[in-house]
């Protein structure tokens, strides 16, 4: 009876025990979960507008996160302090003193004028006459004739044409180019900050035909003109912010989220498909995922996983093409080579609560994975596992410096780059659970010393299939060079089978001349499956042609 007794309490106790630790946790886990909706909830809001890289609302997302790292008690790790600044090229754009008088009528830029991207800079005062090609002077060409000849042929590339002839104009004895459009087909030309196509010798320069109309029939007449071409590098700053804890260890796990998004979609990457300008909060993409990251802050410094170090960066410039992680893997404020893996949380706010499941990218870059991945998920919700080391987000910066990586995403939904990805639409329990998988993981891996890293397949870094056929190539996004840099070869793809590599560059693919991202995109559209076409390309200073089917 006595030892029954004593039996009773033992287990009464530690019935007792269990129920209070699992309080514990559950209140553990509420406070955190009010945390992190403190979190999204001030990076999703209208005062930030969108957090787009460059603008007042990332410097307030900045601020931000750099209070919480401070407050967490994570020591400085960027350039300047907490953040580390890189530029985003965005190409060109005309010049303040661009200008042009004809026959002294003032014209105003890029409403009836504007400059080729490649145009010389250079000014001229001159005669013209319209309908004369006079050596030495300037030229009043029309695209009308052209505009016909070609309008039933869809594979006619006006941008290119102009080009090819603007670049050989001066051997021909032309001073300068001055291309209008008399008919009633619309040549869609504008401005392209983004074309980097090489300068030719003169200035070239797009008039609107009813800046002109009233001197073309004068085709005898001599008219003065006077034009400035003027061109400058379209500049904006970013920048990622790095918080570092210091265990004293040989090596260091980053952990990384990019906290910038669309803001009104001035980019080009919205799927919104209303006229008025609206804020794109970005809730899940990704106030979710630098949610997790900051409280990841504070929580680390509560783990007895003290075998690496840990460095959080929130990263800038991931809609824009990678940006931040790419610069900061070229320009590392820790040693490179200490880092043992990477994980990376993008959209992890819509964990949806029937299917309960959670993708994992990464999973073939490390043997290690394949140990813990679903052991640590422990029923919070299933993982569906993608072995690809590359994808649309910043861990790709890491896989390809052969860093092992993880990439955490709950999944694309209908307010995907859409003003409508707002706070409340967050499943922020779900984003709990998935803190408390990363956590489990990472105190598993901290007995596990350095992991090892395997090479994966390439996955295409678009999250929407936009063309018939691809080369198979990952574009470079930072770069802003001539044509378009490969940062990785997707295998079995028509570009690896044609022998190019990362780090190539495409110049022409066919007759089309590859002068940026957009006149690749639609140099792609215009092909189907199953055509041939010749690829030029750079590799280094060398020059080479491949054939391509695709």
């Amino acid at each position: 009876m006595k030892c029954y007794m004593k039996s009773a309490l033992f287990c009464s106790l530690v019935v007792l025990s269990g129920c209070s630790a699992s309080s514990r946790l559950a209140k553990k886990n509420e406070l955190l979960q009010n945390a992190m909706t403190g979190f999204v909830t001030y990076l999703a809001d209208d005062r930030l507008e969108g957090r787009r890289t460059g603008t007042a609302g990332e410097k307030l997302a900045m601020e931000y996160i750099a209070g919480q790292y401070s407050k967490a008690g994570l020591v400085p790790k960027g350039t300047d302090g907490y953040f580390q600044s890189f530029s985003v090229n965005e190409g060109k754009k005309m010049g303040p003193d661009c200008k042009m008088i004809i026959a002294n009528k003032v014209l105003t830029p890029e409403k009836d004028f504007f400059v080729f991207p490649y145009s010389a800079a250079a000014s001229i005062t001159a005669p013209l006459t319209p309908g004369l090609r006079e050596m030495g002077a300037p030229w009043l060409i029309d695209l009308r004739d052209v505009l016909e000849e070609n309008k039933t042929n869809p594979h006619f590339d006006l941008p290119g044409y102009i080009y090819e002839f603007s670049s050989k104009a001066k051997e021909k004895g032309a001073a300068a180019l001055l291309w209008h459009n008399s008919s009633l087909i619309d040549d869609k030309l504008s401005f392209n900050s983004k074309d980097k196509l090489p300068s030719v010798a003169i200035p070239v320069f797009y008039v609107k035909h009813t800046a002109v109309a009233a001197f073309t029939n004068q085709e005898v007449a001599s008219l003065e003109i006077s034009a400035r071409a003027s061109l400058a590098d379209k500049i904006r700053t970013g920048a990622n912010v790095i918080g570092y804890i210091d265990n004293g260890a040989p090596t260091t796990v980053v952990l990384g989220a990019h906290f910038d998004h669309l803001g009104y979609g001035e980019d080009g990457n919205s799927r919104y498909e209303k006229k008025e300008a609206a804020i794109h909060n970005g809730a899940d993409d990704n106030a979710s995922g630098t949610a997790t990251l900051l409280a990841l802050g504070y929580e680390l410094k509560k783990l007895a996983a003290r075998s690496n170090n840990y460095l959080l960066i929130a990263f800038s410039g991931e809609e824009l093409g990678l940006y931040g992680s790419k610069h900061f893997v070229e320009n590392p404020t820790i040693d490179l080579k200490s880092i043992n893996y990477m994980i990376n949380m993008d959209m992890v706010g819509r964990l949806n609560d029937s299917t309960k499941t959670v993708t994992i990218g990464g999973y073939g870059t490390s043997p290690y994975w394949s140990s813990v991945i679903n052991s640590s998920a422990k029923g919070s919700f299933s993982v569906k596992i993608d072995s690809s080391g590359s994808g649309p987000s910043d861990h790709t910066s890491f896989y390809r410096k052969d860093i092992p990586v993880l990439f955490y995403f709950t999944g694309l939904h209908t307010d995907y780059h859409k003003p409508s990805d707002d706070a409340d639409r967050i499943n922020y329990k779900g984003m709990v659970s998935i803190l408390r998988h990363i956590e489990q993981l990472i105190t598993q891996a901290d007995k596990s010393g350095r992991l090892a890293f395997l090479k994966t397949r390439e996955a295409q870094t678009t999250t929407s299939a936009r063309f018939s056929v691809s080369m198979g190539i990952m574009p470079d996004y930072t770069y802003s060079g001539n044509g378009v840099r490969a940062d990785g070869v997707s295998e079995g793809r028509p570009a690896q089978k044609a022998g190019i590599r990362a780090g190539d560059i495409v110049l022409q693919i066919g007759d089309y001349k590859i002068g940026s991202m957009e006149s690749y995109m639609q140099t792609l559209g215009k092909f189907k499956k199953g055509d041939q076409v010749k690829v030029i390309y750079q590799r280094g200073a060398e020059q080479l042609v491949a054939d391509i089917q695709f």
